[in-house]
């Protein structure tokens, strides 16, 4: 099986370099404890802490293998700060024609896209309606709402 490349910026492999350090360094650490507290009580069969503290280690490390496989396979994101086409890692600023709402995005990868940070996959509709795009442009965005009309105004 062909594994998928993770299009990362420098910033999103840190986060993720970090968030793994921290579950394998701190968070398997606390979970070892509470599953050796547990176990001390005695009777395993019927002991919520035990149950408690394996489902949260199997979760723990099932985001453990997530973050191995995405910083193996990631692809550092060179954002061209000169470049005034639209790519993966460029901030856009964009208006709607009908409602002139003015809105920013950052284009990353699929696993950095985090829209509470105004962060976008490359792969949604938005980024892919964006891309190869310049200030002045107008690019046609399909929506759940339909058809959004939008005009770029600002690339970095």
């Amino acid at each position: 099986m062909k594994e998928k490349q993770q299009h990362l910026t420098l910033e999103g492999i840190k986060k993720f370099q970090d968030e793994l350090d921290h579950l394998q360094q701190v968070r398997m650490e606390e979970i070892k404890v509470k599953l050796q507290e547990a176990r001390a009580q005695g009777d395993l069969s019927e002991n919520a802490e035990y149950d408690a503290a394996r489902e949260e280690q199997a979760m723990v490390y099932e985001r453990i293998q997530e973050l191995q496989y995405i910083l193996k396979n990631a692809v550092v994101i060179e954002s061209d700060e000169n470049s005034e086409v639209i790519t993966i890692g460029s901030t856009v600023s964009y208006q709607e024609e009908e409602t002139d709402e003015q809105m920013t995005y950052k284009i990353v990868g699929s696993a950095e896209a985090n829209p509470f940070e105004a962060k976008i996959s490359n792969e949604s509709p938005i980024a892919q309606a964006l891309m190869g795009k310049r200030v002045g442009d107008v690019a046609m965005v399909s929506t759940p709402k339909g058809i959004v009309t939008v005009v770029i105004l600002d690339v970095q």
